[in-house]
Formats: C-alpha cells, structure tokens, sequence
C-alpha cells in the first residue's frame, strides 16, 4: 500500500511524498525511524491510477547487489541484510524498492519470488533468473556479487563509449555555430564591399555568399527541422525496431564504431554466459538471458535465431554459422571449442576479458585519432569560407 505525507524533517524543513507500507500504522512509524514529523498521511486511492514501473538505474542495481553480497557472506540472514541494505539508499524510490523486497522475504517469499512481486523497478531478466538458480543451489552472495560486477561492466562500458563521442559532439556543435556565424553575418558584410565594386566574383566566393544568404534567411526553418529530426530519431529509436534494426546495422559497418559496438555486445554476452553457467544456469536458458541483454539489435536478432536453435539440438557455435554470422569468426571458433571441450565457464570468462580489453584499446584508438580528424575537418572548413571570400581580394590586387 502506498501512502502520500506531509510533515517537517530532523532539520524543521518541510517536506512530502509518498512511502510504501503494508498497514497506516507501519508506514507512520517509518516515518517516525526516519525522523519525518508527519502532520497528514493519507493512503493513495488506486482506484484507475495506473502505475508503470521504469528500468532500474544500474547505479542502483549496482549499489543494491554489492552491498547485499557482502552482508550476505557475512552469514547475515536475508531479512536482515536487505533490512540493513534499504539504509543505504536515501533516494525514496530506491528505499522503497528493498523495503517491499524486504517485505515479501519476510511474508514468506524467495527472494526470486520478491524480485517479481515489487511493483517499483523492472529488473532485468537474467538478473532475476541467475537469483532463482542461485538460492536454489545455496550460492546467493556469490551470484548476487557477480550480478554486480556485470552491471558495473556493463556501465563501464557505456561511460567509456559516451565519454568517446562527447569530444566529437563538442567540437562538431562548436564548428556549425562558428561556420554558421561567419555565413549569417559576417559574409553578408563583406559581400557588400564586393557588390559596390561590380567586379565579376569566382564561382566559390559566390557559392559562399549565397549559402549565407540562404542561412540568414531561413535559420528559424533550419533550427526548427534540426530541432525535429534530433526529436524524430530519438522517438524512432525508442519506438521502431525497425529503425533500430537499420539504425545498428549501419554503425556495424562504420570504421571503429562497429568494431567497438561488437566488441561491447560480445563481451556483454560472453561474460553473461559465464556468469549463468558459473551459477547453474543449462546452456541454453543461459545463451537466451544473455541474448536478451545485448544492445545491437542486429546481433541480438542473431543471437535469440540462435538460441532457439539449441532448443532444436544445434550447437550455438553451428546456428550462428548457418544463420550467416560472419561479423568475428574467431568468436564463433571460440564457442564452437567450448563447446567440444564443455569447458563453458572458462572459455566464455577468457572471451569476455577479451573483448573487454579490446573495446578499451579501440576507444582510446578512436579517441586518439578523434581529436587531429575533427581539428583538420573543423579547420579545412573555415579555411574554405576564408579562401572563398579572399579570392577576390587577390584578383583585384592582380589587376591593379
């Protein structure tokens, strides 16, 4: 049950909210733990509210699995260690979240069966499954931990690969303001001094004078269809797998880009396996959660055709050949001598570390080369535009 507030803090400041509670009485006396004086509480009427549950941050996923393990290989009970977990959080949504996995153990529940019933974050499923095999076999601190690890992964990798495009971004965005200033009002300046002297303009100079005629005239039309597209493809991206589709397989033919995007979803796949299979988890129950987590779509699509193959007897390593997967051929060898040796674990622990080590090498490559690329891009076009409007210049000293 959820419950709305409103109260004063330990510090006199004012505050409110929502907190989840099975009883009125339960949720005043949190708040009271808290150190919330509440002045009104009142349950919130879930009568056609709808209420949707969102993607856990992984900040928190990570925070949440790395603390639970250690109070766990303490030999805290579960109870007691997501009752020592929840303080951990001040986010409200985040407390919220282990408290009702709090109490669902405590009603009874696995801690699989917990993960299930919350209603405040969508988990992901492999995270969920590896929990089931987990409790099931006794390893749950040890699963939880590496669930953690994995997720940290998994961050790391995406920090890296935004940190690799915000310098391009950056520079790219600083680029068009200049180009498009000199266009809108410098140029025009100049192009004045050259229609007073009615002399014959060379066909650059006027290409240049003209473009920024034409940015100065229509710059609200260009930044609102710049504005659009940018909102189109974010909404595209979210919507059509379509689009997706096409979207992932076009970055897996750029230079540096695709290899990176490979790299990242091979090693989140490897590693995946190695986590599931480590904990428990049939081969192919585990190819299918680890297929579920990739990014690319292209390679998911591969991934999940594959995985429904094993089901019908084929190895991984063939279904990814006859479907045509010929984007790292070395992977596929990889899996296919897992696969005769059944040395599953071990060979998917060394391929993530692999791929990991290799997706860093070709960012700080990328990054490397990013920098003298975008410099002579940047400075080959403002070169353009100054050349165009000297030209001139140099043909009337010519004359003289």
């Amino acid at each position: 049950m959820r419950y709305r507030y409103r109260g004063y803090s330990k510090k006199g400041e004012r505050v409110k909210g929502t907190i989840e509670a099975a009883t009125l009485e339960e949720a005043k006396s949190r708040l009271l733990g808290e150190g919330i004086v509440y002045e009104k509480i009142n349950a919130v009427k879930t009568g056609f509210t709808l209420s949707f549950k969102r993607e856990i941050p992984k900040e928190i996923l990570i925070e949440f699995s790395k603390t639970l393990a250690v109070y766990l290989k303490s030999g805290i009970p579960l109870s007691k260690a997501l009752h020592l977990a929840k303080n951990r959080f001040e986010q409200r949504r985040a407390y919220e979240f282990v408290f009702m996995l709090q109490r669902g153990v405590d009603e009874g529940k696995s801690f699989h069966q917990a993960l299930e019933a919350q209603n405040i974050y969508k988990i992901p499923p492999f995270y969920k499954e590896a929990v089931k095999i987990a409790e099931e076999s006794g390893a749950l601190d040890r699963v939880v931990s590496e669930m953690g690890d994995f997720v940290a992964g998994m961050r790391s990798i995406e920090e890296k690969s935004k940190r690799a495009l915000i310098y391009p971004a950056f520079i790219l965005v600083v680029s068009l303001l200049l180009i498009s200033f000199m266009l809108s009002f410098v140029i025009p300046k100049i192009s004045r001094i050259f229609d007073q002297m009615n002399q014959q303009l060379p066909p650059v100079t006027v290409f240049v004078i003209e473009t920024g005629d034409f940015f100065r005239e229509n710059w609200p039309f260009l930044g609102f269809s710049l504005v659009a597209a940018i909102m189109l493809f974010i909404f595209l991206n979210r919507r059509s797998k379509i689009f997706r589709y096409a979207k992932d397989k076009a970055i897996l033919y750029m230079p540096f880009v695709g290899d990176m995007a490979m790299a990242s979803d091979l090693g989140r796949f490897s590693y995946l396996m190695y986590v599931l299979s480590n904990s428990g988890v049939n081969f192919v129950h585990a190819s299918k959660l680890a297929s579920e987590s990739l990014q690319n779509e292209v390679l998911k699509s591969y991934f999940k055709r594959a995985s429904s193959d094993i089901v019908e007897g084929k190895r991984l390593s063939a279904a990814l050949a006859s479907l045509g997967f010929d984007y790292d051929r070395s992977f596929v060898q990889s899996v296919a001598l897992a696969e005769e040796t059944s040395e599953i674990t071990k060979i998917f622990e060394n391929l993530s570390k692999y791929y990991k080590e290799k997706n860093e090498a070709k960012i700080e490559l990328f990054l490397s080369m990013l920098e003298p690329v975008m410099i002579l891009i940047v400075g080959a076009l403002v070169g353009f535009v100054v050349t165009a409007m000297l030209l001139p210049i140099f043909s009337m000293n010519a004359g003289i």
